[in-house]
Protein backbone atom coordinates (compact mmCIF):
# COMPACT_ATOMS: atom_id res chain seq x y z
CA UNK A 1 0.00 0.00 0.00
CA UNK A 2 1.30 3.42 -0.91
CA UNK A 3 1.03 5.50 2.27
CA UNK A 4 2.73 8.68 1.10
CA UNK A 5 0.64 8.97 -1.76
CA UNK A 6 -2.76 8.17 0.42
CA UNK A 7 -1.23 10.87 2.97
CA UNK A 8 -0.53 13.40 0.10
CA UNK A 9 -4.17 13.14 -1.55
CA UNK A 10 -5.55 13.04 1.77
CA UNK A 11 -4.27 16.40 2.84
CA UNK A 12 -4.96 17.72 -0.93
CA UNK A 13 -8.74 17.10 0.26
CA UNK A 14 -7.97 18.47 4.18
CA UNK A 15 -6.22 21.57 2.58
CA UNK A 16 -9.25 22.63 0.20
CA UNK A 17 -12.14 21.68 2.75
CA UNK A 18 -10.52 24.51 4.96
CA UNK A 19 -10.91 26.79 1.62
CA UNK A 20 -14.27 26.12 1.36
CA UNK A 21 -14.90 27.56 4.98
CA UNK A 22 -14.19 30.82 3.39
CA UNK A 23 -17.95 31.10 2.35
CA UNK A 24 -19.93 30.33 5.90
CA UNK A 25 -16.83 33.09 6.90
CA UNK A 26 -17.71 35.80 4.52
CA UNK A 27 -21.40 35.11 5.81
CA UNK A 28 -20.50 35.32 8.94
CA UNK A 29 -18.83 38.94 8.55
CA UNK A 30 -21.93 40.09 6.54
CA UNK A 31 -24.35 39.26 9.05
CA UNK A 32 -21.37 40.40 11.71
CA UNK A 33 -22.07 37.39 13.76
CA UNK A 34 -20.13 35.58 16.73
CA UNK A 35 -19.01 32.45 14.10
CA UNK A 36 -17.08 34.59 11.84
CA UNK A 37 -13.89 34.33 14.27
CA UNK A 38 -14.26 30.56 14.95
CA UNK A 39 -14.66 29.83 11.60
CA UNK A 40 -10.91 31.73 10.86
CA UNK A 41 -9.29 29.43 13.32
CA UNK A 42 -11.00 26.60 11.82
CA UNK A 43 -10.45 27.20 7.91
CA UNK A 44 -6.41 28.42 9.39
CA UNK A 45 -6.34 25.03 11.20
CA UNK A 46 -7.65 22.40 8.67
CA UNK A 47 -5.84 24.49 5.89
CA UNK A 48 -2.74 24.59 7.75
CA UNK A 49 -2.82 20.49 8.88
CA UNK A 50 -3.69 19.86 5.17
CA UNK A 51 -0.89 22.48 3.33
CA UNK A 52 1.65 21.19 5.94
CA UNK A 53 0.91 17.68 5.19
CA UNK A 54 0.65 18.28 1.47
CA UNK A 55 4.29 19.80 1.28
CA UNK A 56 5.59 16.90 3.48
CA UNK A 57 4.62 14.13 1.27
CA UNK A 58 4.75 15.65 -2.03
CA UNK A 59 7.65 15.67 -4.66
CA UNK A 60 9.32 11.78 -6.23
CA UNK A 61 6.61 9.38 -4.92
CA UNK A 62 5.34 6.49 -7.13
CA UNK A 63 1.29 7.53 -8.67
CA UNK A 64 0.28 4.39 -9.29
CA UNK A 65 -3.12 4.49 -7.07
CA UNK A 66 -4.29 0.97 -6.52
CA UNK A 67 -7.70 -0.44 -5.57
CA UNK A 68 -6.81 -0.84 -1.86
CA UNK A 69 -5.17 2.63 -2.34
CA UNK A 70 -8.29 4.37 -3.40
CA UNK A 71 -10.43 2.71 -0.57
CA UNK A 72 -8.09 3.72 2.27
CA UNK A 73 -8.20 6.76 0.93
CA UNK A 74 -12.11 7.10 0.79
CA UNK A 75 -12.64 6.10 4.17
CA UNK A 76 -9.59 8.12 5.15
CA UNK A 77 -11.28 11.08 3.34
CA UNK A 78 -14.55 10.82 5.14
CA UNK A 79 -13.45 10.01 8.58
CA UNK A 80 -10.66 12.92 8.47
CA UNK A 81 -13.00 15.58 6.74
CA UNK A 82 -15.81 14.57 9.49
CA UNK A 83 -13.49 15.09 12.28
CA UNK A 84 -11.93 18.64 11.19
CA UNK A 85 -15.15 20.02 10.11
CA UNK A 86 -16.32 19.73 14.31
CA UNK A 87 -13.81 22.64 14.61
CA UNK A 88 -16.52 25.65 13.63
CA UNK A 89 -18.64 23.69 15.97
CA UNK A 90 -16.42 23.34 18.59
CA UNK A 91 -14.74 26.75 18.32
CA UNK A 92 -17.88 28.90 18.66
CA UNK A 93 -19.31 26.92 21.35
CA UNK A 94 -22.32 25.82 19.33
CA UNK A 95 -21.96 22.41 20.15
CA UNK A 96 -19.40 22.20 23.34
CA UNK A 97 -19.00 17.93 23.36
CA UNK A 98 -16.95 16.44 20.65
CA UNK A 99 -19.00 13.32 20.25
CA UNK A 100 -21.95 15.77 19.41
CA UNK A 101 -20.17 18.08 17.02
CA UNK A 102 -18.69 14.94 15.25
CA UNK A 103 -22.39 13.82 15.54
CA UNK A 104 -23.63 16.57 13.51
CA UNK A 105 -20.38 16.79 11.38
CA UNK A 106 -20.76 13.46 10.35
CA UNK A 107 -24.55 13.47 9.46
CA UNK A 108 -24.05 16.37 7.33
CA UNK A 109 -21.43 14.59 5.09
CA UNK A 110 -23.16 12.10 4.96
CA UNK A 111 -26.15 14.06 4.04
CA UNK A 112 -28.17 12.07 6.63
CA UNK A 113 -29.72 15.48 8.21
CA UNK A 114 -30.56 13.69 11.64
CA UNK A 115 -29.23 16.24 14.41
CA UNK A 116 -28.42 16.97 18.06
CA UNK A 117 -29.48 20.45 17.89
CA UNK A 118 -32.50 21.25 20.03
CA UNK A 119 -32.94 25.10 18.93
CA UNK A 120 -31.34 25.39 15.80
CA UNK A 121 -32.40 29.00 15.09
CA UNK A 122 -30.19 30.54 17.87
CA UNK A 123 -27.08 29.33 16.14
CA UNK A 124 -25.25 32.06 14.09
CA UNK A 125 -26.14 32.20 10.75
CA UNK A 126 -22.41 31.27 9.60
CA UNK A 127 -22.51 28.02 12.09
CA UNK A 128 -25.18 27.27 10.34
CA UNK A 129 -24.83 27.75 7.06
CA UNK A 130 -21.09 25.46 7.43
CA UNK A 131 -23.58 23.17 8.61
CA UNK A 132 -25.74 22.91 5.27
CA UNK A 133 -22.50 23.25 3.01
CA UNK A 134 -21.09 20.20 4.52
CA UNK A 135 -24.28 18.50 3.53
CA UNK A 136 -23.62 20.13 -0.10
CA UNK A 137 -19.99 18.82 -0.47
CA UNK A 138 -20.87 15.07 0.74
CA UNK A 139 -23.44 15.25 -1.95
CA UNK A 140 -21.91 14.37 -4.86
CA UNK A 141 -19.07 13.50 -3.05
CA UNK A 142 -15.94 15.48 -1.62
CA UNK A 143 -14.10 12.37 -3.20
CA UNK A 144 -15.51 13.09 -6.61
CA UNK A 145 -14.87 17.00 -5.81
CA UNK A 146 -10.91 16.43 -4.94
CA UNK A 147 -10.53 14.28 -8.77
CA UNK A 148 -12.43 17.17 -10.40
CA UNK A 149 -10.30 20.01 -8.61
CA UNK A 150 -6.87 18.15 -8.89
CA UNK A 151 -6.11 17.20 -12.87
CA UNK A 152 -2.10 18.30 -11.89
CA UNK A 153 -1.78 15.40 -9.98
CA UNK A 154 -1.84 13.26 -13.54
CA UNK A 155 -3.12 9.78 -12.31
CA UNK A 156 -6.24 7.88 -12.99
CA UNK A 157 -8.76 8.49 -10.31
CA UNK A 158 -10.87 5.52 -11.06
CA UNK A 159 -10.25 3.95 -7.99
CA UNK A 160 -11.70 6.57 -5.87
CA UNK A 161 -14.54 7.24 -8.14
CA UNK A 162 -15.77 3.19 -7.77
CA UNK A 163 -15.35 3.67 -4.09
CA UNK A 164 -17.34 6.81 -3.44
CA UNK A 165 -19.96 6.61 -5.91
CA UNK A 166 -23.19 5.17 -4.65
CA UNK A 167 -23.80 2.77 -7.60
CA UNK A 168 -24.03 -1.21 -7.97
CA UNK A 169 -22.27 -0.36 -11.24
CA UNK A 170 -19.95 2.87 -12.00
CA UNK A 171 -21.26 4.69 -14.95
CA UNK A 172 -18.37 6.90 -16.76
CA UNK A 173 -19.99 9.02 -18.64
CA UNK A 174 -16.47 10.39 -20.44
CA UNK A 175 -13.15 8.53 -21.27
CA UNK A 176 -10.76 10.58 -18.10
CA UNK A 177 -12.51 10.10 -14.44
CA UNK A 178 -12.12 13.93 -13.82
CA UNK A 179 -14.37 14.67 -17.11
CA UNK A 180 -17.38 12.68 -15.39
CA UNK A 181 -16.37 14.30 -12.04
CA UNK A 182 -16.73 18.00 -13.91
CA UNK A 183 -19.93 17.47 -15.72
CA UNK A 184 -21.21 15.54 -12.11
CA UNK A 185 -20.33 18.71 -10.46
CA UNK A 186 -21.31 21.08 -13.20
CA UNK A 187 -25.24 19.09 -13.04
CA UNK A 188 -25.29 19.15 -9.36
CA UNK A 189 -24.05 22.88 -9.57
CA UNK A 190 -26.58 23.56 -12.23
CA UNK A 191 -29.54 22.10 -10.26
CA UNK A 192 -28.29 23.88 -7.29
CA UNK A 193 -28.68 27.34 -8.41
CA UNK A 194 -31.91 27.13 -10.68
CA UNK A 195 -34.10 25.98 -7.18
CA UNK A 196 -32.70 28.93 -5.49
CA UNK A 197 -34.13 30.95 -8.17
CA UNK A 198 -36.99 29.75 -7.70
CA UNK A 199 -37.43 29.57 -4.16
CA UNK A 200 -36.27 33.10 -4.04
CA UNK A 201 -39.53 33.84 -6.78
CA UNK A 202 -41.56 31.99 -3.81
CA UNK A 203 -40.62 34.81 -1.18
CA UNK A 204 -38.08 33.19 0.58
CA UNK A 205 -34.85 34.71 1.75
CA UNK A 206 -31.88 34.72 -0.13
CA UNK A 207 -30.02 32.94 3.08
CA UNK A 208 -33.00 30.37 3.56
CA UNK A 209 -33.19 29.88 -0.34
CA UNK A 210 -28.89 28.97 -0.73
CA UNK A 211 -29.31 27.11 2.29
CA UNK A 212 -32.59 24.90 1.79
CA UNK A 213 -31.16 24.15 -1.84
CA UNK A 214 -27.52 23.38 -0.61
CA UNK A 215 -29.44 20.68 1.58
CA UNK A 216 -31.63 19.41 -1.23
CA UNK A 217 -30.07 18.77 -4.14
CA UNK A 218 -27.62 15.93 -1.56
CA UNK A 219 -30.64 14.60 -0.43
CA UNK A 220 -29.04 15.93 3.17
CA UNK A 221 -32.36 17.84 4.65
CA UNK A 222 -30.76 19.88 7.10
CA UNK A 223 -32.80 23.55 7.51
CA UNK A 224 -32.36 26.50 9.38
CA UNK A 225 -35.72 26.24 11.30
CA UNK A 226 -36.31 24.50 13.44
CA UNK A 227 -40.12 23.49 11.89
CA UNK A 228 -37.70 22.54 8.99
CA UNK A 229 -39.65 23.02 5.78
CA UNK A 230 -42.72 23.00 7.49
CA UNK A 231 -41.76 26.74 8.77
CA UNK A 232 -43.00 28.37 5.76
CA UNK A 233 -46.67 27.45 5.08
CA UNK A 234 -46.49 27.56 1.32
CA UNK A 235 -47.54 25.42 -1.35
CA UNK A 236 -45.47 26.85 -3.93
CA UNK A 237 -42.12 26.08 -1.76
CA UNK A 238 -43.14 22.65 -0.39
CA UNK A 239 -43.92 21.80 -4.30
CA UNK A 240 -40.16 23.30 -5.35
CA UNK A 241 -38.51 21.60 -2.78
CA UNK A 242 -40.29 18.17 -3.47
CA UNK A 243 -39.73 18.25 -7.60
CA UNK A 244 -35.97 18.91 -6.80
CA UNK A 245 -35.85 16.18 -4.26
CA UNK A 246 -37.32 13.88 -6.59
CA UNK A 247 -34.89 14.87 -9.01
CA UNK A 248 -31.74 14.34 -6.64
CA UNK A 249 -32.84 11.09 -6.51
CA UNK A 250 -32.49 10.26 -10.25
CA UNK A 251 -29.65 8.16 -11.72
CA UNK A 252 -27.22 11.96 -12.58
CA UNK A 253 -26.20 9.95 -16.10
CA UNK A 254 -30.12 10.04 -16.84
CA UNK A 255 -29.91 14.19 -16.16
CA UNK A 256 -26.53 14.35 -18.28
CA UNK A 257 -28.42 12.40 -21.01
CA UNK A 258 -31.21 14.45 -20.69
CA UNK A 259 -29.15 17.55 -21.12
CA UNK A 260 -27.71 16.09 -24.61
CA UNK A 261 -31.35 15.84 -25.90
CA UNK A 262 -31.87 11.99 -24.47
CA UNK A 263 -35.79 12.30 -23.37
CA UNK A 264 -36.73 8.45 -24.69
CA UNK A 265 -34.52 7.33 -21.57
CA UNK A 266 -37.08 8.78 -19.11
CA UNK A 267 -39.65 6.03 -21.22
CA UNK A 268 -37.41 2.77 -20.73
CA UNK A 269 -35.06 2.93 -17.83
CA UNK A 270 -36.44 0.22 -15.78
CA UNK A 271 -35.02 1.80 -12.54
CA UNK A 272 -36.59 5.15 -13.65
CA UNK A 273 -40.03 3.52 -14.28
CA UNK A 274 -39.60 1.47 -11.18
CA UNK A 275 -38.41 4.35 -8.78
CA UNK A 276 -41.10 6.38 -10.36
CA UNK A 277 -44.21 3.62 -9.74
CA UNK A 278 -42.91 3.00 -5.64
CA UNK A 279 -43.31 7.02 -5.21
CA UNK A 280 -46.86 7.04 -6.92
CA UNK A 281 -48.11 4.15 -5.21
CA UNK A 282 -46.55 5.41 -1.77
CA UNK A 283 -48.05 8.60 -2.32
CA UNK A 284 -51.47 7.45 -3.33
CA UNK A 285 -51.82 5.11 0.08
CA UNK A 286 -50.88 7.38 2.26
CA UNK A 287 -52.72 10.35 0.84
CA UNK A 288 -55.76 7.89 1.10
CA UNK A 289 -54.81 7.19 4.71
CA UNK A 290 -54.58 10.49 5.88
CA UNK A 291 -57.94 12.23 3.84
CA UNK A 292 -60.42 12.82 6.07
CA UNK A 293 -58.65 11.49 9.39
CA UNK A 294 -55.95 13.73 9.55
CA UNK A 295 -56.79 15.98 6.45
CA UNK A 296 -60.58 17.17 5.76
CA UNK A 297 -59.35 18.99 2.22
CA UNK A 298 -58.06 16.71 -0.77
CA UNK A 299 -55.56 18.86 -1.28
CA UNK A 300 -53.88 19.57 2.05
CA UNK A 301 -53.79 15.70 2.09
CA UNK A 302 -51.95 15.43 -1.03
CA UNK A 303 -49.76 17.87 -0.57
CA UNK A 304 -48.41 16.44 2.67
CA UNK A 305 -48.51 12.89 1.92
CA UNK A 306 -46.87 13.98 -1.24
CA UNK A 307 -44.05 15.75 0.07
CA UNK A 308 -43.22 12.86 3.12
CA UNK A 309 -43.12 9.97 0.94
CA UNK A 310 -40.65 11.83 -1.58
CA UNK A 311 -38.43 13.10 1.03
CA UNK A 312 -37.72 10.13 2.74
CA UNK A 313 -38.08 8.03 -0.23
CA UNK A 314 -34.98 9.81 -1.50
CA UNK A 315 -33.38 10.01 1.83
CA UNK A 316 -33.71 13.63 2.20
CA UNK A 317 -35.45 13.88 5.68
CA UNK A 318 -37.53 17.44 5.26
CA UNK A 319 -40.88 17.67 7.54
CA UNK A 320 -43.62 19.43 7.21
CA UNK A 321 -45.77 17.60 8.98
CA UNK A 322 -45.90 15.68 12.55
CA UNK A 323 -46.22 12.32 10.94
CA UNK A 324 -46.33 10.20 13.92
CA UNK A 325 -49.54 11.36 13.93
CA UNK A 326 -50.58 10.06 11.41
CA UNK A 327 -52.46 6.67 11.57
CA UNK A 328 -50.29 3.49 11.90
CA UNK A 329 -50.52 2.72 8.26
CA UNK A 330 -49.04 5.69 6.59
CA UNK A 331 -45.93 5.20 9.41
CA UNK A 332 -45.06 1.77 8.39
CA UNK A 333 -44.90 3.16 4.63
CA UNK A 334 -42.59 5.82 5.52
CA UNK A 335 -40.72 3.49 7.82
CA UNK A 336 -40.63 1.27 4.16
CA UNK A 337 -39.15 4.15 2.37
CA UNK A 338 -36.00 4.59 5.09
CA UNK A 339 -35.17 1.33 3.55
CA UNK A 340 -35.35 1.67 -0.16
CA UNK A 341 -33.61 5.36 -1.52
CA UNK A 342 -33.51 6.37 -4.71
CA UNK A 343 -31.95 5.45 -8.02
CA UNK A 344 -28.22 4.13 -7.97
CA UNK A 345 -25.93 6.81 -8.89
CA UNK A 346 -28.14 9.49 -7.39
CA UNK A 347 -27.33 11.70 -4.04
CA UNK A 348 -30.00 9.36 -2.11
CA UNK A 349 -29.17 6.55 0.36
CA UNK A 350 -31.08 3.56 1.25
CA UNK A 351 -30.50 0.07 -0.92
CA UNK A 352 -31.17 1.71 -3.84
CA UNK A 353 -34.02 0.78 -6.54
CA UNK A 354 -31.77 -0.97 -8.74
CA UNK A 355 -30.73 -4.07 -6.43
CA UNK A 356 -34.51 -4.16 -5.26
CA UNK A 357 -35.26 -4.66 -8.82
CA UNK A 358 -32.34 -6.99 -9.47
CA UNK A 359 -32.98 -9.10 -6.36
CA UNK A 360 -36.70 -9.63 -7.01
CA UNK A 361 -35.99 -10.77 -10.46
CA UNK A 362 -33.57 -13.03 -9.32
CA UNK A 363 -35.97 -14.53 -6.66
CA UNK A 364 -38.38 -14.89 -9.69
CA UNK A 365 -35.96 -16.73 -11.50
CA UNK A 366 -34.89 -19.01 -9.31
CA UNK A 367 -38.79 -19.97 -8.55
CA UNK A 368 -39.03 -20.19 -12.64
CA UNK A 369 -36.15 -22.37 -12.70
CA UNK A 370 -37.87 -24.64 -10.12
CA UNK A 371 -40.78 -24.76 -12.64
CA UNK A 372 -38.30 -25.06 -15.62
CA UNK A 373 -35.03 -26.56 -14.98
CA UNK A 374 -33.93 -27.27 -18.25
CA UNK A 375 -34.30 -23.52 -19.46
CA UNK A 376 -31.42 -21.39 -19.70
CA UNK A 377 -32.23 -17.71 -18.27
CA UNK A 378 -30.20 -14.81 -16.70
CA UNK A 379 -31.31 -11.80 -14.45
CA UNK A 380 -31.74 -8.79 -17.22
CA UNK A 381 -32.03 -4.92 -16.19
CA UNK A 382 -33.94 -4.28 -19.39
CA UNK A 383 -32.31 -5.89 -22.21
CA UNK A 384 -29.05 -5.86 -20.55
CA UNK A 385 -28.03 -9.27 -18.63
CA UNK A 386 -26.34 -8.88 -15.46
CA UNK A 387 -23.62 -11.01 -14.30
CA UNK A 388 -23.47 -13.45 -11.89
CA UNK A 389 -20.58 -11.33 -10.10
CA UNK A 390 -23.06 -8.37 -9.89
CA UNK A 391 -25.56 -10.33 -8.66
CA UNK A 392 -23.16 -12.22 -5.60
CA UNK A 393 -22.26 -8.32 -4.82
CA UNK A 394 -25.72 -7.08 -4.48
CA UNK A 395 -26.76 -9.95 -2.19
CA UNK A 396 -24.03 -10.00 -0.37
CA UNK A 397 -24.57 -6.11 0.49
CA UNK A 398 -27.63 -7.08 1.05
CA UNK A 399 -26.97 -9.10 3.91
CA UNK A 400 -24.96 -6.79 5.49
CA UNK A 401 -27.13 -4.29 5.69
CA UNK A 402 -29.70 -6.18 7.24
CA UNK A 403 -27.16 -7.80 9.32
CA UNK A 404 -25.57 -4.38 10.54
CA UNK A 405 -29.64 -2.74 10.75
CA UNK A 406 -30.38 -5.58 13.33
CA UNK A 407 -27.16 -5.83 15.13
CA UNK A 408 -27.46 -2.18 15.58
CA UNK A 409 -30.98 -2.33 16.82
CA UNK A 410 -30.18 -4.81 19.52
CA UNK A 411 -26.96 -2.41 20.03
CA UNK A 412 -29.24 0.37 21.00
CA UNK A 413 -32.36 -1.55 22.86
CA UNK A 414 -29.52 -2.73 25.12
CA UNK A 415 -28.63 0.87 25.71
CA UNK A 416 -32.27 1.79 26.84
CA UNK A 417 -33.33 2.75 23.74
CA UNK A 418 -37.23 1.84 23.29
CA UNK A 419 -37.80 -0.95 20.21
CA UNK A 420 -39.85 1.77 17.68
CA UNK A 421 -36.92 4.26 18.19
CA UNK A 422 -34.16 1.88 17.83
CA UNK A 423 -35.75 0.18 14.66
CA UNK A 424 -36.19 3.72 13.22
CA UNK A 425 -32.75 5.10 14.29
CA UNK A 426 -30.80 2.16 13.00
CA UNK A 427 -32.71 2.40 9.41
CA UNK A 428 -32.64 6.03 9.32
CA UNK A 429 -28.93 6.53 10.25
CA UNK A 430 -27.82 3.56 7.76
CA UNK A 431 -29.80 4.40 4.92
CA UNK A 432 -28.82 8.44 5.52
CA UNK A 433 -32.45 9.70 6.16
CA UNK A 434 -32.67 11.52 9.22
CA UNK A 435 -35.70 12.04 11.05
CA UNK A 436 -37.11 9.02 12.21
CA UNK A 437 -40.00 7.49 14.71
CA UNK A 438 -40.53 7.65 18.13
CA UNK A 439 -38.29 9.53 20.24
CA UNK A 440 -36.31 10.77 16.97
CA UNK A 441 -39.26 11.20 15.31
CA UNK A 442 -39.97 14.87 13.04
CA UNK A 443 -40.65 16.93 16.11
CA UNK A 444 -38.18 15.25 18.04
CA UNK A 445 -33.68 15.13 17.31
CA UNK A 446 -30.66 12.70 18.80
CA UNK A 447 -29.47 15.08 21.78
CA UNK A 448 -31.09 12.44 24.33
CA UNK A 449 -29.39 9.15 22.64
CA UNK A 450 -26.94 7.51 25.26
CA UNK A 451 -23.12 8.80 23.75
CA UNK A 452 -22.51 5.09 22.62
CA UNK A 453 -25.71 5.26 20.86
CA UNK A 454 -24.44 8.08 18.56
CA UNK A 455 -21.43 6.72 18.08
CA UNK A 456 -23.10 3.71 16.71
CA UNK A 457 -25.31 6.01 14.79
CA UNK A 458 -22.32 7.95 13.38
CA UNK A 459 -20.88 4.61 11.81
CA UNK A 460 -24.00 3.18 10.60
CA UNK A 461 -23.90 6.65 8.72
CA UNK A 462 -20.64 6.45 7.36
CA UNK A 463 -21.28 2.90 6.32
CA UNK A 464 -24.68 4.07 4.72
CA UNK A 465 -23.03 6.84 2.76
CA UNK A 466 -20.00 4.86 1.31
CA UNK A 467 -22.01 1.62 0.57
CA UNK A 468 -20.60 -0.59 3.35
CA UNK A 469 -18.32 -2.25 1.49
CA UNK A 470 -15.63 0.43 1.57
CA UNK A 471 -15.78 0.69 4.83
CA UNK A 472 -15.85 -3.25 5.84
CA UNK A 473 -13.15 -4.39 3.71
CA UNK A 474 -11.07 -1.97 6.17
CA UNK A 475 -11.33 -4.32 9.15
CA UNK A 476 -10.48 -7.21 7.06
CA UNK A 477 -7.16 -8.75 8.17
CA UNK A 478 -6.48 -9.93 4.36
CA UNK A 479 -6.95 -6.35 3.24
CA UNK A 480 -3.58 -5.61 5.53
CA UNK A 481 -1.84 -8.17 3.81
CA UNK A 482 0.54 -7.88 1.09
Amino acid sequence: MNFRLIAYLVSALVFFLGLSMCLPLIIGLIYNDNGAWPLFLSLAVTSGVGGCVLLWTRGHQNFYLSHRDGMMIVALGWIISGLLATLPYLFSGAIPGFTDAYFESMSGFTTTGASILTNIEILPPSILFWRAQTQWLGGMGIIVLSVAILPFLGIGGMQLYKAETPSPVVDKLTPRISDTAKLLWKIYFFLTVFQILLLLIGGMSLYDSVYHSFTTMPTGGFSPKNASVGNYQSTYIDFVILTFMFLAGINFTMHYKLVRGNVRQFFVNPEFLAYLSIAGLFIFLVFLDVYSTIYPRILDAFRYASFQVVSILTTTGFVTADYEKWPAFSQAILFVCMFLGGMAGSTGGGIKIMRIILMLKHCYLEIFRIIHPHATTMVKLGNVPVSQTIMRSIWGFFLLYMGIFILGVIALAGLGMDMISALSAMATCLGNVGPGLGSIGPMDNFAGVHPAGKWIMIFAMLLGRLEIYTIIVLLMPAFWRK
